[in-house]
């Protein structure tokens, strides 16, 4: 069972009257698995989330007697969106406020800057008012806020969830502890524009392709198996190369085989990837080590998807 988002522990932000509520949002690191998949009868886009707790986000909303919201800094116009759209669905007295937006999420790279950005404006200000929404109704009012959205809403559950319809296809439970060495793929780590990003068109062999891959996470996650947890976002990530090509996927694979990954996975619309250890393995630290030798990057950074 998913918890409501609500009021976040106390901590610092650039709002101090203790009339603000505020949120942090972790962020995620791509997917694990992405595609179109049969729900309700009908073919659905979704993704499973990868969590990424290296960087987050802090929304701080102070309510005011101004109609709508302000914004700091003021480009964070989606964070904006969605403290008004929140406002009006929950219908407050509650006219509108002013939002802070802090964080440290690299942009344009896959690792989610405005899902965090739009999710944490929603929990700050549900904070404030002392209101509650599900995550459902939470990922309903961050795609509203930003078209397409990810599904940080749900904290480590893994979680097939429709990123253009706000609706999770499926929670198939508590995503077990994985280590990450993650990596930028594009030269410089410029990123990737995801606005100017078309939908992928799949082809019927892919979309048959994804049901299966979706019964095996389901398996994954239930039985807490990281090895085929790994092959999954593997096959996820082979199929996403004729949409959005990875230079040097052959010799990425052939680092993460040589190191004993449990597989590879991308963000499907950035240019993070990263290969997947199983981080109950005593083994895993000195794979680490020796797979950072071996990619042909000129960066990398490491994380466990819990903290």
């Amino acid at each position: 069972m998913t918890e409501d988002l609500a009021v976040a522990a106390p901590a610092p932000a650039t709002v101090t009257d203790p009339r603000a509520g505020s949120y942090r949002v972790d962020a995620h690191h791509g997917e694990i698995l992405q595609g179109v998949f049969v729900a309700d009868g009908r073919l659905r886009r979704g993704l499973v989330t990868l969590p990424c707790p290296l960087y987050s986000t802090r929304a701080t909303f102070l309510p005011t007697e101004d109609t709508g919201t302000t914004v700091r800094p003021a480009w964070r116009t989606k964070a904006r969106r969605a403290a008004d759209l929140t406002l009006a669905r929950l219908g407050t007295p509650v006219p509108g406020g002013l939002l802070d937006i802090t964080s440290d999420i690299p942009l344009c790279r896959g690792f989610g800057s405005s899902t965090a950005d739009v999710t944490s404006a929603i929990g700050a200000v549900l904070a404030a008012t002392g209101r509650r929404l599900s995550p459902a109704e939470v990922g309903a009012l961050a795609v509203e806020a930003e078209t397409a959205s990810d599904s940080l809403m749900y904290g480590g559950r893994a979680v097939v969830f429709a990123h253009r319809e706000g609706e999770p296809i499926e929670d198939l439970g508590e995503l077990m502890p994985l280590s990450v060495l993650g990596f930028g793929t594009s030269p410089g780590g410029r990123g990737v524009d995801t606005l100017e990003l078309p939908p992928a068109r799949y082809t019927s062999w892919e979309i048959e392709a994804f049901r299966p891959l979706r019964g095996l996470l389901r398996r994954a996650v239930r039985d807490g198996d990281a090895g085929l947890l790994g092959r999954v976002a593997t096959a996820s990530t082979l199929l996403n190369q004729r949409h959005l090509p990875i230079p040097g996927l052959d010799d990425i694979l052939a680092a993460a085989r040589a190191a004993g990954a449990v597989g590879v996975q991308v963000a499907h619309s950035g240019d993070v990837a990263g290969l997947l250890f199983d981080a109950t393995d005593a083994e895993t630290p000195a794979r680490l080590e020796f797979a950072a030798t071996r990619l042909d990057v000129t960066e990398t950074w490491q994380f466990e998807t819990e903290r």
